[in-house]
């Protein structure tokens, strides 16, 4: 095991891999010398060369099709976006092409493509930068969803996405990249798509989060801890394929469930996680599954208004007394 942040095991891992095949290569605005924003690819360029770390225009509808087309001739692109806001400027090329080429030639045009960069709160980015797209993605088929939370998970998801021979909607957190943990050091470590992590053991109240909102989650249970409320935290990991069977039997054993995210509340992740508990775990409930996400207004400047627009810890503790004290 080695201690890294989380920006360094995404970058390590992207390294690794590209020693190991290459028909791997990087692509994306200002991530060849920059390092892109936050440094996910620094240094990249000195060992691989430009033809495999490749800056592009400021195109990304140019360049998602491009990361497309290469590979459908065999290359395994991993397409950063400075801002997954991005993703606005190339939906016809993300939902339309991307996501529907292999179903379309009937699953003999792999489509082994990686499109990842970073989202969120935490820096006063403000409306058009700040925004949680995972949603969306979601709800599109053909796209797989990874959305870790962690160094270690940063690390093996990201690995098994660029193995993958489908692409892979990678979503990353700007508030996550300086964290650290240990990351495994084996150059296989992979973590399976569709299996759910278990972040800290519990019995009264099922809280399911991702991304920023499980560290959060986690500050929240040890909080609730000190009243007498044994919180269990649990990270998706991977919204595409989703793991039913593990938050399904965390709520059999609590009978409650919040569930926390970034994105915003309304039609949020959060609310078919909700709807697919009600469906598959009724009868265990004593309490009905309680969401949280951001209020229904772009996402301000200033950081205080941030902060008032989005779920805070208190919020978190609060729910979870509501579903247990009903």
């Amino acid at each position: 095991m080695s201690i890294k942040s989380y920006a360094v095991a995404i970058r390590d891992t992207i390294a690794q891999e590209m020693r190991r095949d290459d028909k791997i290569f990087v692509m994306g605005e200002d991530i060849e010398k920059m390092g892109g924003l936050f440094g996910c690819t620094r240094d990249l360029y000195k060992e691989f060369g430009t033809e495999r770390v490749r800056n592009t225009p400021i195109s990304e509808a140019g360049f998602v099709g491009a990361g497309l087309g290469a590979a459908c001739t065999g290359m395994r692109p991993i397409v950063e976006l400075m801002y997954m806001d991005f993703t606005m400027v190339c939906m016809d090329q993300l939902l339309n092409q991307v996501a529907k080429t292999r179903y379309i030639f009937g699953g003999k045009a792999k489509i082994p493509m990686v499109i990842r960069g970073q989202q969120g709160i935490g820096r006063g980015n403000a409306a058009t930068h700040s925004q949680s797209m995972e949603t969306i993605f979601m709800h599109i088929p053909g796209l797989k969803v990874a959305c870790p939370s962690t160094p270690a998970d940063a690390c093996g998801l990201l690995r098994t996405a660029i193995r993958d021979d489908n692409p892979v909607m990678f979503f990353e957190h700007k508030a996550l990249y300086a964290t650290k943990g240990e990351v495994p050091d084996d150059p296989e470590y992979m973590i399976p798509f569709g299996k759910a992590d278990v972040k800290r053991e519990g019995k009264d109240v099922t809280i399911i989060a991702n991304l920023l909102y499980v560290p959060r989650a986690l500050e929240a249970a040890e909080i609730l801890a000190k009243e007498g409320i044994e919180a269990e935290v649990i990270d998706p990991r991977t919204l595409v394929p989703l793991d039913h069977e593990t938050l399904v039997a965390s709520v059999r054993k609590t009978g409650r469930v919040v569930i926390v995210h970034e994105a915003h509340r309304n039609a949020g992740w959060g609310a078919e996680v909700a709807s697919m508990i009600t469906e598959e775990a009724f009868r265990y409930l004593d309490a009905p599954p309680l969401r949280l996400g951001t209020k229904a207004c772009p996402l301000p400047f200033a950081l205080n208004l941030e902060n008032a627009a989005t779920p805070q810890i208190p919020e978190i503790v609060a729910a979870c007394h509501q579903v247990c004290y009903r």
